[in-house]
């Protein structure tokens, strides 16, 4: 991936966060990241998202906690907006 590509996209990818939950530290841009390509995977190859949940049952308990996590910071985020 080219450099200034890399970096324009980490900037919307920063922003995406920010307007999404209200912060945009690298810890809450990688879950943005993770439930964002998880959440187009699960609408457009669902039986990809069951049998990567058959094979890592582990891994989508932490998916699920970390939607659970990003969905509470924006109802947050967005109660505090108002």
């Amino acid at each position: 991936m080219e450099k200034v590509f890399a970096e324009q996209f980490n900037a919307l990818l920063e922003k995406y966060s920010e307007l999404l939950v209200g912060e945009s530290g690298a810890e809450t841009k990688e879950k943005v990241k993770a439930w964002a390509l998880y959440s187009h995977i699960a609408k457009s190859m669902p039986a990809l998202i069951n049998h990567w949940s058959s094979l890592y049952p582990d891994a989508r308990e932490e998916m699920k906690q970390m939607i659970q996590e990003i969905k509470q910071l924006n109802e947050e985020h967005r109660k505090s907006a108002k």
